[in-house]
C-alpha cells in the first residue's frame, strides 16, 4: 500500500476496561487496519465512576447513624468504588489495553470530542459493539460523528455497528439527529442481520451485514498473546463465562459438568464490589485478558451468556452452550448463531437444555468455511470503504 493510500483512523467504540469481549473486538480491529497498511488508534471513550445520587448518598449515611448510634450495628459499607478502585480493579485488562493498543486522550464528556482534531485523522471508523444503542452509549448522536464540523473531509465508516436489540431504543429527537448523521456515512456494515432493515426503514440508508471483529482474527493470533505471556493452563476443562448470574444458569452449569463428567471453572472476578466493597476489593479484580483467551484454550467445552463468550467457542472450535441474556441483546446471538447453522445451540432456561442438545457434536469443518467466507467479506467491505 502507498503512502497516499494509508489512512489516520480513529475507532470510535465503546468505553474500555471492564468488557473482555469489548476490548478484544476493539484491539482485533486494531489488527485488521494495521494488517491493511493504517494508522488506527481507538478513542479512549470513558465513563467517569457513577456514585449514587445526592438523596442516596444522604441515606445511606443516616441509615449509617442509625445502625452505629442507636441500634449499635455495624456500619453498612459504601457500595460504588472510586476511580483509585476501579483502576485496581480493572488493573489487568487496563494493562493488556496499554501494551497493545493505540489509544488517544481519555475523553469522559461530548464536549471533550473536539480534542480529536489535534490528530488530523482522516477517516472515522464507528464500531463494533452496540454502539448504536442509547442504553449504552448515553452520548448517542457523538456515535454519529455529531462532533465533526459540516466540511471536515474525512471518511466516514461504521463497521459492525450494533443497536443490540431488533427493535429501535431511541427517543423522537435522537432519531432525528441520528438519522441526519448517518445519512452522511460513507460506508455502513452492521453486526446483526435485523439492523440491516432497522437502518433502513429509520436512518433510510442501506447496510450490509459483516462480522464482529473478533471474529476476523485466527484462533493462532490469539494463541500468540498466550503464549506471549506465559498464561498458566486453567484447573478444569469446562469454562463458564456467566455474565448475569442466577440460579437456573448455575442449574444448566451443573447438568452440563455432569452429563459429560467435566470441571467447570470460571475466569471471573470472585466478587462484586458493591457486595464486598473496600474490604474485599481484592476478589473484585478482573483475571487478565490473555488469561480469559486462555480458558477457551483449555476448555473441553463452554457454557456461556455473553455474545463474545460465544464467539470465542466458535473461534476456539469448542462445543457450547449459550444461554440467552435478554437485558444485553439477543438478536446478537441469534444473528451470529443463524449465520453458522448453530441456532439450537442457544436456550433461555434449564427446560430448554436435553442430553440430546449437550451431546450433539458441532461440525466445526463447515463452521469454520464459512466463517472464511465472511472473514472475507468483511475485510473487502474495510478495503472499499477506506479507498
Amino acid at each position: 500500500m502507498s503512502a497516499d493510500q494509508t489512512r489516520k483512523i480513529a475507532i470510535l467504540t465503546q468505553p474500555l476496561g471492564k468488557n473482555y469481549g469489548g476490548i478484544l473486538q476493539a484491539y482485533a480491529l486494531q489488527v485488521i487496519l494495521k494488517n491493511m497498511g493504517h494508522q488506527p488508534w481507538t478513542v479512549d471513550r470513558q465513563h467517569p465512576p457513577k456514585p449514587p445520587e445526592h438523596w442516596k448518598r444522604f441515606k445511606l449515611r443516616l441509615r449509617r447513624s442509625v445502625q452505629r448510634y442507636v441500634f449499635s450495628k455495624p456500619v453498612v459499607i459504601r457500595t460504588w468504588p472510586t476511580k483509585k478502585e476501579l483502576d485496581y480493579i480493572y488493573r489487568h485488562n487496563l494493562a493488556f489495553i496499554a501494551k497493545n493498543m493505540r489509544l488517544t486522550e481519555a475523553i469522559d464528556a461530548p464536549e471533550k470530542m473536539d480534542l480529536l482534531s489535534k490528530h488530523k485523522f482522516d477517516s472515522y471508523v464507528v464500531g463494533s459493539d452496540q454502539v448504536w444503542r442509547p442504553k449504552y452509549s448515553p452520548w448517542i448522536p457523538n456515535f454519529f460523528l455529531d462532533f465533526l464540523k459540516p466540511d471536515e473531509k474525512v471518511k466516514k465508516v461504521a463497521f459492525s455497528a450494533s443497536f443490540g436489540v431488533d427493535e429501535l431504543e431511541y427517543t423522537p429527537e435522537e432519531l432525528a439527529v441520528c438519522a441526519a448523521l448517518a445519512q452522511k456515512f460513507d460506508a455502513i456494515s452492521v453486526r446483526e442481520q435485523s439492523a440491516i432493515q432497522l437502518c433502513l426503514d429509520h436512518f433510510k440508508v442501506d447496510a450490509i451485514h459483516t462480522l464482529d471483529p473478533t471474529l476476523l482474527l485466527d484462533k493462532e493470533q490469539y494463541v500468540q498473546l498466550l503464549n506471549r505471556d506465559k498464561v498458566p493452563k486453567h484447573q478444569g476443562n469446562m469454562m463458564t463465562y456467566v455474565l448475569d448470574q442466577d440460579p437456573d444458569k448455575a442449574a444448566i452449569i451443573q447438568e452440563v459438568a455432569q452429563t459429560l463428567n467435566l470441571k467447570a471453572f470460571s475466569v471471573f472476578p470472585r466478587n462484586v464490589f458493591k457486595k464486598v466493597g473496600k474490604a474485599g476489593l481484592e476478589d473484585c479484580v478482573y483475571p487478565s485478558v490473555t488469561d480469559w483467551i486462555g480458558g477457551f484454550m483449555d476448555a473441553d467445552y463452554v457454557v456461556t451468556d455473553s455474545f463474545h463468550g460465544t464467539a470465542f467457542a466458535i473461534i476456539f472450535n469448542k462445543p457450547f452452550i449459550a444461554i440467552g441474556n435478554a437485558s444485553r441483546g439477543i438478536s446478537r446471538f441469534n444473528s451470529l448463531l443463524d449465520m453458522f447453522g448453530l441456532k439450537e445451540r442457544l436456550i433461555f432456561t434449564k427446560e430448554g437444555l436435553s442430553t440430546d442438545l449437550i451431546t450433539k457434536p458441532i461440525d466445526f469443518e463447515l463452521v469454520n468455511k464459512i466463517r472464511a467466507d465472511k472473514k472475507m467479506e468483511a475485510i473487502n467491505f474495510l478495503k472499499n470503504a477506506l479507498k
